[in-house]
């Protein structure tokens, strides 16, 4: 078995046992194959060549990094996908998002549903979006974006959240952010120009995955 903090190309391990594996992707990188052969690379495939058999049970975005879990056999992809469907799976995420919070700490409650056929991205619908909420805690309001993911040093106010999505909708806490007024930095679907220029990469990364009695963290890379 592969021993947790080895690196390979697009994605580390954490933690490695005969049923799952948990992994920390790279932004950039899909989760699972795309339409057209341009877009079979993936983590799924990846993970597979190292740990045969393993199969994504929930996935990020293309662009977010952070923590996924693999099941290894049928037995476990079943009860961890139980366990996601039933909401028993806790995630915790970190953002650098456009603008200065006014507040500390909040609770977004907002539905969601594609804006259209075939459409990518989400938007807010209370009549037929599906319930949506995350619970989100600023860690800090910085005058400058981090280094790491900076495309220059010119200031530019921001703030680094914690969140925490109680439901699993796709795009969520990218839409739940820009109904703060806060886009995510670097978010080339949804933030304005002046948010999307200032990083090189989407600044969203799952840092804390828990269930039952196993608890992993991949520290933020926004320094």
């Amino acid at each position: 078995m592969i021993q947790p903090s080895i690196s390979h190309d697009g994605f580390r391990v954490v933690h490695a046992q005969h049923n799952f594996v948990v992994v920390e992707k790279a932004s950039g990188l899909l989760s699972v194959p795309g339409i057209g052969a341009h877009n079979a690379d993936c983590l799924a495939t990846r993970v597979a060549a190292v740990f045969p058999g393993a199969r994504n049970v929930h996935r990020l975005d293309q662009h977010t990094s952070g923590l996924i879990v693999m099941a290894l056999n049928a037995q476990s992809h079943r009860e961890l996908s139980m366990l996601f469907e039933a909401r028993r799976v806790t995630k915790a995420y970190h953002a650098i998002a456009f603008g200065h919070a006014s507040a500390d700490t909040g609770e977004i409650n907002m539905p969601l549903r594609k804006e259209a056929l075939g459409s990518a991205r989400q938007i807010v619908c209370h009549e037929l979006g599906k319930a949506s909420v995350t619970r989100w805690k600023v860690e800090a309001l910085l005058d400058h974006v981090p280094a790491s993911v900076a495309t220059s040093h010119e200031p530019c106010p921001c703030t680094r959240f914690r969140l925490e999505p109680l439901t699993g909708r796709s795009h969520q806490l990218r839409v739940h952010l820009l109904t703060l007024d806060q886009p995510i930095l670097g978010d080339d679907l949804y933030a304005p120009e002046e948010a999307k220029r200032v990083a090189k990469r989407l600044c969203l990364h799952a840092s804390e995955l828990a269930w039952g009695n196993f608890s992993f963290s991949a520290p933020h890379p926004f320094h």
